[in-house]
């Protein structure tokens, strides 16, 4: 393999992706506007629930419970009638609706265990998942004010929380917006550099030229994954920790050499994908039978320790599994060398048989 003829292919694939503005535009939009959204769209565990308040008991104890529901987590309960209450939950105006039945401050005064009634539209998943038991809590704190009973606990809890301590779900979504770029952005740019060729003609014109496979496969990834890892850096410094001001814990540099040996793993993915599909529509489809997995199960959306064992015994062989970990050490934990050097092994090692095995591919392609 000779280095000049490497450049100078990396430099003919790089030219090629600056007359592609589509490929441009998804590369700046991973990298930028992604991230924010990701960064800022993270809703909050509850946000303005919509909740009715149906009091039949209408006394000094229902209506502090009924004032006690604020912003942010609702928004200003309306109080309706049983009849409404079921029509409003059809359409969707509330998501909670809180019942008081009659004579309810005086049972409780006279030592009876009354209930309230909460039904909830579990249709919005996102916030019924955890209203019910903020509409508990409320419930309880303001009984146990209003009765002066106030409930002490067996145990004194004390909660200490690491590396996030506010709970920002926004720190976590714009640096995870980064990891999933860095895969995605890797395959689509590698495959779509072999498809365009194909399609504009330009393979034929490699292969009369005095250059080999290897030369040709080399120059694509070091070109594609230079450009995503060049995109990356600076997306970390200036869009995560300068625009939206989320703290990265560990060295930037241990996490782009990571990303580096990852980038090795998914373009040689993405070239193999591309000579197995036949035309940018079947490679788009191919994506989306692989990158789906690979997001899924490779820890980045849920931990891996939650999934069945033969699937995380499986999910080893995937480079994104072992960047996930690194990534998430490194950017989250403040982790060095020490820590994730097993995972950077692992990354040489399925780079080196995925390269290996697309090459093989891309030999048979080419004939």
């Amino acid at each position: 393999m000779r280095p000049r003829h490497v450049l100078s292919l990396a430099v003919k694939e790089l030219r090629g992706l600056l007359r592609d503005p589509l490929l441009l535009a998804l590369v700046f939009y991973a990298f930028t506007l992604d991230i924010y959204s990701h960064a800022t769209a993270m809703p909050e565990p509850l946000n303005r629930a919509k909740i009715g308040i149906v009091d039949e008991d209408a006394s000094p104890l229902s209506r502090r419970i009924a004032d006690a529901f604020l912003p942010p987590y609702f928004v200003t309960p309306d109080q309706i009638d049983m009849a409404e209450m079921d029509a409003r939950m059809d359409v969707g105006i509330d998501t909670f609706s809180l019942v008081t039945p009659p004579d309810f401050q005086r049972d409780l005064v006279a030592g009876a265990r009354p209930e309230l009634q909460l039904n909830v539209d579990a249709t919005r998943i996102s916030q019924a998942f955890t209203g019910a038991g903020y509409v508990q809590a409320i419930v309880d704190q303001d009984i146990a004010g209003w009765t002066g009973q106030e409930a002490v606990a067996p145990v004194d809890l004390a909660l200490r929380a690491r590396f996030n301590p506010a709970m920002e779900p926004g720190w976590f979504g714009a640096l995870t917006a980064v990891i999933s770029a860095v895969t995605m952005l890797s395959i689509i740019l590698s495959g779509a550099a072999l498809i365009r060729e194909r399609e504009h003609g330009t393979v034929e014109h490699l292969l009369v030229m005095p250059v080999s496979a290897v030369e040709i496969m080399t120059s694509k990834v070091l070109s594609m994954g230079g450009v995503v890892l060049v995109a990356a850096g600076p997306s970390l410094t200036f869009m995560v920790q300068g625009v939206l001001r989320v703290p990265v814990a560990g060295s930037v540099t241990l996490f782009l050499v990571g990303a580096a040996l990852h980038l090795f793993a998914t373009t040689s993915l993405g070239i193999l994908l591309a000579t197995i599909s036949g035309s940018m529509p079947q490679f788009a489809m191919l994506l989306l039978l692989v990158l789906l997995p690979l997001e899924i199960l490779s820890g980045g959306m849920t931990l891996r320790e939650s999934m069945p064992e033969v699937v995380q015994y499986v999910m080893l062989a995937a480079p994104n599994t072992h960047f996930i970990a690194l990534a998430q050490a490194v950017l989250f934990r403040g982790a060095g060398l020490a820590v994730v050097w097993p995972q950077l092994l692992a990354l040489v090692v399925i780079g080196l048989a995925m390269f290996a095995f697309a090459l093989r591919r891309f030999r048979s392609f080419l004939r």
